[in-house]
């Protein structure tokens, strides 16, 4: 299970990852950590950008992509894409919480983490305890799949939409 972590207000934070995901100690060798940092640092836009990718990680095109299937099946990454400025489309990302009871916690995670528009599901010692960011191609849309997650879970979800945006850079180096 990934690591918890402590915030500011003494309670706790813990990604919720669905059972789907394999939980095994994962190695990693220097490619696979060039790969995924690289990968953070910025992707290529061009014709063929595993190969661009592969010669700056020591590998071809092929074998780059081959890793990167490879991590994405064993659940080293959980996602491989790029990450649209989902605003500027027309759509809308919102911090949603909800109030699960610790004995359904599992049993509703795969539920809310079955949903496509759901990312960042996290566990937090709190009231309300599951944590996770909808996105959606409008405000209609994310009002449709609160109202699926709650008929989904039986379970009300409740939205805090972003007012503000702040870039702080994250980046996990492998």
């Amino acid at each position: 299970m990934p690591e918890s972590k402590s915030l500011a207000d003494g309670q706790t934070i813990s990604p919720s990852i669905s059972s789907s995901i394999p939980q095994q100690s994962i190695q990693l060798d220097a490619i696979d950590r060039l790969l995924i940092n690289e990968y953070q640092s910025g992707f290529p836009l061009c014709s063929n950008p595993y190969k661009v990718v592969g010669e700056r990680v020591g590998v071809t095109a092929e074998q780059a992509l081959a890793r990167i299937a490879a991590m994405l099946a064993d659940g080293t990454l959980s996602r491989f894409g790029p990450l649209f400025n989902i605003e500027h489309m027309g759509g809308e990302f919102t911090l949603t919480a909800m109030e699960v009871p610790i004995e359904r916690f599992e049993e509703v995670n795969v539920i809310v983490n079955g949903f496509s528009e759901v990312a960042h599901n996290y566990q937090r010692d709190h009231q309300l305890n599951m944590w996770f960011v909808l996105a959606c191609e409008s405000a209609d849309e994310t009002q449709s799949m609160l109202d699926q997650l709650h008929q989904a879970t039986g379970i009300r979800p409740y939205p805090f939409p972003k007012l503000q945006e702040f870039f702080i850079g994250l980046r996990f180096d492998a």
